[in-house]
């Protein structure tokens, strides 16, 4: 899309500074993605700064920012100015992974379905049926004609793999038409080294008690981990969703602040983020793709529970959606 890259740079014309914010727990896709916008920036002599709110956990994300030689700066809080700019990358206001840095000229670029009003956004990409913010970016290359290095390529082509799981989870023509436009421009050794760092020692632990935790009922799977970081829920409702007979998964994690949830479906009836809401019940944020979902409860929202069981809450609302949506349960 040459006149997405046109608006984009036409808006940042006259920036102060400009911050690329990833979601606050990056993964690949997000920052491959906030890579190759910042590669695009530098090119037209526009400086920018990656930044994000939350330590990198997953091995492999930050096996890329090593691998890479990626400058992210973790920031909490921030002084801008009134011609100060942010670009979010791979989410959007109102998520419940994203902390609002800067409350003005802010842009989006994301995958994800939209979440509130865009019409405050100076500029938005915002395209829900792509499988990976990375091939949204991928195209501003491809169309405009632009030459990328080899670590911006392998990069990008490395997030288009994990948020699509390798070309088998919610795929689009783009995503597969930049798949091969980046390959070959590629260092393929450099994916086979992130691949083989995808997750910690300390993260077998939580495996272990996460397999130990699974409870099915049907073809829905539920377990709750407690102790786990964001990206290992995400990946523990994974691996739940590979068990035999099972197709969509509830996986959450209670914390002091409140109640972490991961979804996954693979069944066409179930689309992970109308059952992440539903589950909420306005009670937190929500939301994401039809296979994949996130959300997070507050603890003060969570004052109706009374002495009941969160586990039995949790159950008793994914089980109501899924017998109301699917009968076959």
């Amino acid at each position: 899309m040459k006149d997405k890259l046109k608006e984009l740079l036409k808006q940042l014309k006259n920036a102060g500074k400009v911050y690329i914010q990833p979601h606050n727990i990056p993964d690949p896709d997000s920052i491959a993605s906030s890579l190759g916008i910042k590669f695009l920036l530098d090119k037209y002599g526009i400086k920018s700064k990656i930044i994000h709110v939350q330590t990198i956990e997953k091995a492999n994300s930050k096996k890329m920012v090593e691998l890479f030689n990626i400058k992210m700066t973790v920031k909490n809080e921030m002084k801008y100015n009134k011609d100060d700019f942010v670009i979010l990358v791979d989410t959007q206001l109102g998520n419940s992974n994203v902390t609002n840095l800067i409350k003005q000229n802010v842009m989006v670029i994301d995958h994800h379905e939209i979440v509130n009003d865009t019409d405050t956004y100076l500029f938005k990409d915002i395209r829900s049926d792509i499988g990976a913010c990375s091939s949204i970016v991928a195209e501003y290359f491809y169309v405009n004609d632009i030459p990328l290095t080899v670590n911006v390529a392998t990069a990008l082509l490395y997030g288009i793999m994990m948020d699509t799981d390798n070309l088998s989870r919610r795929v689009n023509d783009l995503d597969i038409e930049m798949f091969y436009f980046l390959y070959n421009q590629a260092e393929i050794s450099m994916i086979k080294s992130l691949k083989l760092n995808q997750i910690v020692k300390s993260d077998l632990i939580a495996y272990a008690k996460a397999l130990n935790n699974v409870e099915i009922y049907g073809y829905l799977g539920f377990v709750h981990i407690e102790d786990c970081n964001d990206s290992l829920l995400g990946t523990i409702s994974d691996m739940v969703n590979t068990i035999e007979g099972v197709s969509v998964v509830v996986a959450y994690a209670k914390r002091a602040d409140g109640v972490k949830f991961s979804i996954r479906s693979e069944s066409t009836k179930i689309k992970a983020n109308k059952l992440m809401r539903f589950i909420m019940a306005h009670r937190g944020v929500g939301g994401g793709h039809d296979e994949m979902a996130g959300g997070f409860m507050p603890a003060d929202k969570m004052d109706f529970l009374n002495n009941k069981r969160l586990d039995t809450f949790i159950r008793h609302r994914a089980i109501n959606y899924v017998e109301k949506e699917d009968s076959d349960l």
